[in-house]
């Protein structure tokens, strides 16, 4: 744990940045003496089931306390009981590899096509002993492959489990926020920068550094970005031209091609990190490893900003704390993922979900890359996070969610900044945010 120093915005108007205790908590999702053997994803989804199904048996007897756990192979018919397993959602219109070699292709047009459901979707119930098809109240438009749940049923005549109730696992505990009086600090949160790409604009990031450094405004202006005590970059920072990428060796003009845009992020980076604490985490179109979690960015591609120690490169999902305040967040594959696989009425419905669920990412290994763990499974969400954020998205959103065990959750979209020219602030003291918003359009 460090205590970052305050820094001078203005020496001449005596402003002094404020400074926080910063805590990172990356471990989990570093992958470090782990090996690739060849083993296969059977054993995440082990690992997975055993840890939920201890968690959810021991919330079965306030749940339903009058009846029997079963396990699948156990169900009865007509016996009402409980059983915990792994769901598996069979979807028609769920894309197979197998398909590219068949025959006879397929001619099942896709209505929507980022988005895989189908009113014929059906629900299976697994564990080791074996798996049921599930009938009665259980949306599955709602669950996705993956997600772990207690279902209070009955085997039918058919073979089917009528699903009468579920029980899920719920917010996770959560550790209590500081009570000393909490004056205001700010964190700025920013994504999809795609320095670049033919959509960046690199006066609108200029700004949001002159912002954050105190290089712009007046001296009240320069007060508020004196609050300003970290900096969040969630993923899709870099937008390298994929064409150059074909195994060939390189021209010399094509290696600079290459290289300008991480040279350009770098020289924006080194101002904000010669300022303040600075996190950059990787997203899908970084030059980062693609399964989750994704390693941290090489310090190598940042020679200007990776010389303070207010730089760090994290993982991707990342967590720690600030002032005893926990964030936890991904660039955004997981909830974009979940949205081709379920639906929901908004995108923070199913950053919701990932929490009630307790796993940040329940369609890896499915349908999003995650590495082969064998023992463990790093997503699960085992402490309750009081900020919970997730980059790349369409459109800023924020909303605060309660637990039954009174956990306090501020669910955060942040919005591609190259296409908003948006960045999201939070407010440390009353975890409240609002947006800054950057515009570059001069009326004629």
């Amino acid at each position: 744990m460090e205590a970052m120093e305050a820094m001078e915005i203005d020496s001449e108007k005596n402003l002094q940045r404020k400074h926080s205790t910063y805590n990172l908590l990356d471990e989990r999702f570093e992958i470090q003496k782990e090996m690739y053997r060849g083993q296969q994803y059977s054993q995440i989804y082990f690992a997975r089931l055993h840890l939920m199904r201890t968690l959810l048996y021991s919330l079965v007897p306030n749940w339903k306390p009058h009846l029997p756990v079963c396990t699948v192979l156990g169900l009865e018919k007509d016996k009402e009981c409980v059983v915990v397993g792994t769901l598996y959602k069979h979807m028609k219109l769920k894309p197979c590899i197998l398909d590219e070699y068949s025959k006879t292709r397929s001619t099942t047009p896709l209505v929507k096509p980022h988005n895989f459901v189908h009113p014929d979707d059906h629900l299976v119930l697994e564990d080791e002993s074996g798996r049921v098809k599930l009938a009665g109240m259980l949306s599955p438009s709602v669950y996705v492959t993956g997600s772990i749940v207690g279902l209070h049923g009955k085997e039918t005549d058919a073979g089917d489990f009528l699903v009468l109730d579920v029980l899920e696992a719920g917010l996770p505990p959560q550790i209590e926020l500081p009570l000393k009086s909490r004056e205001d600090k700010y964190v700025v949160f920013v994504s999809g920068l795609r320095v670049g790409s033919s959509s960046s604009n690199p006066l609108q990031f200029q700004l949001l550094v002159d912002h954050i450094t105190g290089h712009l405004g007046d001296e009240k202006e320069q007060g508020i970005a004196a609050q300003i005590v970290h900096v969040v970059i969630a993923g899709n920072s870099i937008e390298v031209p994929r064409g150059l990428l074909n195994g060939q060796n390189l021209a010399s003009k094509d290696q600079s091609r290459l290289s300008e845009p991480i040279k350009e992020l770098d020289v924006l980076l080194t101002q904000i990190a010669a300022g303040l604490p600075l996190d950059i985490m990787p997203g899908l179109d970084d030059p980062a490893n693609f399964a989750l979690p994704q390693q941290p960015l090489n310090r190598c591609l940042f020679p200007g900003s990776s010389a303070y120690n207010t730089f760090r490169s994290c993982t991707n999902p990342h967590c720690f704390d600030l002032d005893d305040i926990r964030f936890l967040g991904t660039s955004g594959q997981n909830i974009d993922d979940l949205e081709k696989y379920s639906e929901a009425k908004d995108k923070l419905e199913f950053v919701e979900r990932t929490l009630r669920w307790r796993h940040l990412a329940p369609t890896a290994p499915n349908t999003l890359g995650c590495y082969p763990f064998t023992d463990r499974d790093p997503f699960l969400i085992e402490s309750c996070p009081h900020v919970y954020f997730i980059g790349n998205q369409d459109k800023y959103d924020s909303r605060l969610v309660k637990g039954s065990e009174g956990q306090m959750v501020r669910l955060i979209c942040i919005p591609k900044f190259c296409e908003t020219g948006v960045a999201v602030v939070l407010n440390l003291g009353t975890l409240e945010c609002h947006t800054l918003s950057f515009g570059t359009h001069f009326s004629s």
